[in-house]
């Protein structure tokens, strides 16, 4: 199906990439958020370059849309290449008491440095980081058990930086949604509309639900779902097809319809991207 590449790099968003820098200088250790679903496509590509040598708390949130056996093998790659993934339901509050004590453990570090070098201790300094829509306003305002960060569907709600403190020990910087200013790799862009995770991005939902199809053909989801078998369709021909058995012929309203469910775990919990073989 051909239709423009996904796009999307709002005024907004640079303009809070240009803050977010400008603060990143004050901050101990960097919380970066990704979706357990899509872990590498979430991972924005100048992150570590941003994050230099502050410590880093990996956050894979969404743990409860992905299968317990992807959340073992996402584990294993993640800690061969050194790092530790800490798991989180952020919209049910799983997960969040190690993300705290991850933080804190950070700032017994940062402090013991600071007193190393006749400096007084001080809150360790945090900041959430990730794309939009992953998940970053439920997974804080979790921290702090009260709502005070606002969180939408919609990418942008997020526009200005601000501490909030969470503890005695932790301060936390929330920061708007950033995305690379090019969607260069377009199998990822694919991955994070699917998952919502670009917010209102200008694309074509009957070309992202005919790829979503394809990515979870190996699955019965659709099947259980919708009655219908996909056989050997492509995305696009079970798309039509389902239009025309179940939504009057509508293929716009069926593609949103195949998304929203994939969204909000109708089709059950289904990883879109498993550990690359090296």
């Amino acid at each position: 199906m051909s239709s423009p590449p996904i796009q999307w790099y709002p005024g907004h968003i640079a303009k809070a990439e240009k803050a977010l820098l400008e603060q990143l200088k004050r901050v101990d250790v960097v919380l970066e958020v990704r979706d357990a679903r899509i872990p590498l496509s979430t991972h924005h590509p100048q992150v570590d370059q941003w994050i230099g040598e502050k410590g880093r708390i990996l956050v894979m949130n969404r743990m409860d849309m992905i299968p317990p056996k992807a959340k073992e093998q996402w584990t294993e790659w993640f800690r061969d290449r050194g790092e530790e993934p800490l798991f989180t339901d952020a919209q049910h509050g799983k997960g969040i008491e190690a993300i705290s004590k991850a933080a804190q453990a950070a700032g017994v570090k940062m402090n013991q440095r600071r007193l190393d070098r006749g400096m007084l201790t001080r809150p360790v300094r945090a900041v959430v980081i990730g794309f939009p829509n992953v998940g970053k306003s439920a997974l804080i305002n979790r921290l702090l058990k009260k709502r005070v960060v606002e969180s939408a569907r919609r990418a942008g709600v997020t526009r200005q930086l601000r501490w909030v403190r969470i503890s005695d020990q932790i301060e936390l910087l929330d920061a708007p949604g950033v995305l690379p200013n090019k969607l260069t790799n377009q199998e990822a862009a694919i991955k994070l509309a699917i998952c919502d995770d670009i917010g209102e991005a200008a694309y074509d939902n009957q070309r992202v639900a005919s790829e979503l199809i394809e990515l979870i053909r190996s699955s019965s989801a659709l099947e259980t779902r919708y009655g219908l078998e996909l056989g050997d369709l492509t995305g696009e021909s079970y798309l039509k097809a389902l239009a025309e058995a179940n939504y009057k012929n509508d293929a716009e309203r069926t593609a949103r319809q195949i998304l929203t469910d994939f969204r909000k775990g109708n089709l059950g919990a289904i990883a879109l991207e498993m550990p690359p073989e090296d």
